[in-house]
């Protein structure tokens, strides 16, 4: 399992992901579930994914075309017109990926290979997009009603997203809202884990802003998990009693 959450801002686009993979709990590794590709001043495009890793990484490698040598590469997302063709182009391989795993490996096998994928980026002279990219290759994008979006282990850090999101917030507001979804889902789940990956996209800017990635170390998220618990215990408290004998 993995944690990703892409989401939109006024001023642009900011993406974090987690960097855990297990096949039970004695067999876990770090792997990368964030890519981005950048022509500076015309195009960025990050993806990040969730899911099967042997399907993510195929349909990775195949954008990319690392199976041939490097003067016959040829990727795609750098010559789309638009970012729903990216998102076309994407979803098209997820589908197709699936299928041909779940064919070689027969009926047994179905559902073994599923992944789901976020796409973010913009073109110039174009606005900023953002896709939800799901196993069968359809997809959906993100508006002011759905700002934001999760794959992998979502349910515990979204009650946080969902009441401390705003879109005229700072990129610096949402990283630190993003640290705090992802310390809750740390803490509930062991399938999520650092090191965390982190891409800030401004709006027409077209190469990242800011990207880091994040360590059990950093002292910055050191003091806002320790600073969360504090928070919620102080709230706790402050809350009024509750009596047996109230009416």
């Amino acid at each position: 399992m993995t944690y990703c959450v892409g989401m939109m801002l006024d001023d642009g686009l900011v993406m974090m992901s987690d960097t855990r993979t297990n096949s039970g709990v004695d067999n876990i590794s770090t792997f990368r579930k964030m890519y981005q590709w950048s022509v500076p001043g015309e195009r960025m495009i990050a993806i990040m994914t969730s899911g099967n890793l042997a399907t993510t990484q195929s349909v990775i490698s195949q954008l990319e075309e690392r199976g041939k040598t490097p003067d016959e590469r040829h990727n795609s997302l750098l010559e789309a017109p638009t970012m729903f063709q990216i998102a076309t182009i994407v979803g098209k391989l997820l589908r197709d990926t699936i299928a041909s795993s779940d064919k070689d490996n027969g009926q047994e096998a179905a559902g073994t290979f599923t992944a789901s994928m976020i796409v973010a980026g913009q073109i110039k002279g174009m606005e900023p997009r953002l896709f939800l990219i799901y196993p069968e290759g359809n997809f959906i994008e993100a508006s002011f009603d759905t700002p934001f979006f999760q794959i992998g282990e979502t349910k515990y850090g979204r009650p946080i997203i969902l009441r401390g999101y705003d879109p005229k917030m700072s990129f610096e507001d949402a990283v630190k809202l993003l640290m705090v979804s992802f310390d809750s889902t740390i803490k509930a789940n062991l399938s999520v884990g650092l090191p965390l990956d982190l891409l800030v996209m401004r709006r027409d800017y077209f190469e990242p802003v800011h990207q880091r990635r994040i360590t059990a170390d950093d002292p910055y998220f050191r003091a806002i998990s320790v600073g969360w618990s504090e928070a919620l215990k102080l709230a706790f408290e402050s809350l009024p009693d509750y009596s047996f004998n109230a009416k």
